[in-house]
């Protein structure tokens, strides 16, 4: 007599057979292929891969374009693969646009990430473009738009393009364009997690607030060899090339990041200007900012706080900064920062300046304790402006065509920036404090 078999253990059965004949065993990491251009077990999508793979696999995708919005919840590695001379993998949005997938950690506002890695997974990506146009968002009401995300997530993001992260109907739409949204890659941690995500020799562009953010205690973004182009000239938000915020920490090394401009602003404007690289309330002692390139901004480089106890012990050094309009060079708002062997040509105000306006928000004094020595400065209002009330070491750094090499004010000519006015020290405090914009979602 045979003995009864139910048939869902005949199905069971059946799935875990044809996994186990599919990838060897169920629980050992695998290599698959979206697409047709591997003799590997393939899935048409990037997301159907994803959801059956074991964790720690290898996700290899043909060339091609792939209309989807990916969540990704296990380690593993997305590679881009080159088949003849077609090379691009080009992730865009589905027909129907993005749709919220996550909330922030730290306000619990809604996002729509692109590609959305949640850990403790590590996730790294290799030759894959992330464009979110058609995104089908418009309006300041809508979940906050990044094309790659990271929370409480690891990983390494190398040879990876981030486009196109803007919502209305184009990038100058101006019923949308000013809304603070639209991040090229953003890391955040929160609820006792933690995220360290290394971007290198990537591609940054067409964002519509910043290009890289990493935000929040338990956050290290190390940025490495790659370019972070904003739009230049724009009425709508006030971009950051690169921001490390709210008590992340991370290094940024041999960058391009240029042309983040807010068109609106003047020095008598109390509204946001734009920075290349914004440190704003950093974990203390934990961030390095070296032999980078910052051009075409309103600041340069801006170590910023507001808070008590953060943002303090940076180093910056080697780095060059050009082209600066209405404001610093490198603006170093927080104590105790190491400001060295920088190279700083045609600043509109300071090429750097050792700013007390912080001391307003973070009770003491801010812009002191600081090292700044070994500095090229050709080209600048005042070379070292040092307010009123800070002690700093200051020599010897090398000055040439500035209008003064160092002292606690300086009067830009109306020629180098619209609105041009004295400033004189501290005087310039609240304004100043207000002219930075970074953001957390």
């Amino acid at each position: 007599m045979s003995a009864f078999v139910c048939p869902r253990a005949r199905l069971s059965a059946l799935v875990v057979t044809v996994f186990v004949f599919v990838f060897g065993q169920s629980l050992f990491a695998a290599t698959v292929v979206v697409g047709g251009c591997k003799n590997l077990v393939n899935f048409t999508s990037i997301q159907a891969a994803v959801n059956a793979v074991p964790p720690g696999s290898t996700i290899d995708v043909c060339p091609g374009t792939y209309n989807e919005q990916i969540n990704i919840n296990k380690s593993l590695t997305l590679t881009g693969v080159a088949v003849g001379t077609a090379d691009a993998v080009v992730i865009l949005p589905p027909g129907g646009g993005l749709s919220q997938n996550t909330t922030s950690l730290a306000s619990s506002n809604p996002i729509a990430a692109h590609v959305w890695v949640l850990g403790p997974a590590t996730v790294n990506m290799n030759n894959i473009i992330v464009d979110s146009v058609g995104n089908g968002q418009s309006g300041c009401g809508m979940p906050t738009l990044a094309g790659i995300l990271y929370q409480n997530a690891s990983g390494t993001l190398n040879h990876v393009a981030t486009r196109n992260q803007w919502v209305g109907l184009s990038e100058s739409d101006t019923g949308s364009n000013g809304c603070q949204t639209g991040l090229g890659i953003f890391v955040q941690s929160g609820n006792s997690g933690s995220s360290t995500v290394n971007v290198m020799n990537s591609s940054v562009h067409d964002y519509q607030k910043n290009g890289i953010t990493g935000n929040e205690s338990g956050t290290t973004i190390n940025v490495t060899g790659s370019d972070v182009v904003g739009q230049g000239a724009t009425n709508g938000a006030a971009e950051n090339g690169i921001q490390i915020g709210f008590g992340a920490s991370g290094t940024l090394t041999g960058n391009l990041v240029i042309d983040d401009v807010w068109a609106p602003d003047t020095i008598t404007d109390p509204g946001d200007g734009a920075a290349g690289i914004l440190l704003y309330d950093t974990a203390e002692n934990t961030s390095a900012v070296k032999n980078n390139t910052v051009g075409n901004t309103q600041f340069g480089i801006a170590l910023v706080t507001d808070t008590s106890g953060v943002g303090d012990g940076a180093i910056v050094t080697t780095n060059k900064v050009f082209g600066t309009r209405i404001f610093d060079g490198i603006d170093v708002c927080t104590n105790n920062n190491t400001i060295q062997t920088n190279t700083i040509m045609n600043s509109s105000e300071s090429a750097i300046h050792l700013d007390a306006s912080c001391g307003v928000f973070d009770s003491g004094t801010s812009g002191s304790g600081n090292t700044v020595t070994g500095n090229t400065i050709v080209d600048a209002c005042t070379g070292v402006l040092e307010d009123a009330g800070t002690s700093n070491t200051t020599v010897p750094n090398t000055y040439f065509a500035a209008g003064t090499t160092a002292g606690s004010s300086c009067t830009p000519t109306p020629s180098r920036q619209s609105g041009a006015g004295s400033k004189a020290g501290s005087a310039r405090s609240l304004l100043n404090k207000s002219a930075r914009s970074p953001i957390r979602p």
